[in-house]
């Protein structure tokens, strides 16, 4: 059975030379590239990787690469992440983890931000199949619940609660998570505008239009779509 996962990640691997600062999303498409760096790459001792996710992170560490930290650094050379679903101008929605706002961070400081993953995530257009998470501050959350519920009032919202411990899911920045599942999804353009600016709302999950390039894998080998 084919491992497209791995078939991306060899792909994206090709997209790194010697010296680059490379950031790095959560995964397991990012798992497989960074141990196709550790394995595979003759200069890896010379990348610094940077990553917004604990996990990554840990891994990074114990394959022995160096990590650096986005408090020492201005700028990416490329920023790989994966998402849970993108459409044909690059659009993507990254509504699992939850570190969407420090994702958006590290894609923002890259002169390249590069979607991988198996084909399964592409869409011609994102859909209503995973919801738009949003951070909120925690001060805020029923002005924000209640602006929501006014302005959109067929949408579902479900404050992220925790299953380890008992109250909501706390994010890295001590803020909290709203999953926003709506009935109709507006244009982009407006949806990325109308919720950023609800104030106390820190960041949401759409990435509009800042990826570069996509780099794929399925039954009919390697993609790579850019706009």
């Amino acid at each position: 059975m084919s491992d497209y996962k791995m078939d991306a990640a060899k792909a994206a691997l090709t997209q790194i030379t010697e010296g680059q600062t490379i950031g790095l999303g959560a995964g397991s498409t990012i798992a497989k590239l960074i141990n196709l760096i550790a394995t595979e790459c003759s200069f890896a001792p010379s990348l610094t990787l940077i990553s917004s996710s604990f996990s990554t992170s840990n891994l990074i560490l114990e394959k022995g690469l160096n990590l650096g930290s986005t408090h020492t650094i201005k700028k990416l050379d490329i920023y790989f992440d994966g998402c849970d679903q993108f459409d044909k101008e690059l659009n993507a929605l990254k509504s699992g983890g939850g570190i969407h706002t420090t994702e958006k961070i590290l894609a923002a400081m890259a002169l390249q931000f590069i979607l991988i993953g198996d084909e399964g995530k592409f869409a011609d257009q994102l859909d209503l199949t995973y919801p738009l998470v949003i951070e909120v501050l925690p001060n805020a959350l029923p002005f924000v619940l209640s602006h929501l519920n006014t302005n959109f009032p067929d949408a579902r919202l479900n404050l992220r609660m925790s299953s380890q411990k008992d109250g909501a899911v706390i994010s890295d920045h001590g803020n909290l998570l709203v999953d926003i599942h709506f009935s109709t999804l507006l244009p982009l353009d407006q949806l990325n505008t109308r919720i950023r600016m609800i104030p106390g709302v820190v960041e949401h999950s759409l990435f509009y239009r800042m990826a570069a390039k996509a780099i794929i894998a399925g039954p009919k080998g390697i993609q790579t779509i850019t706009v």
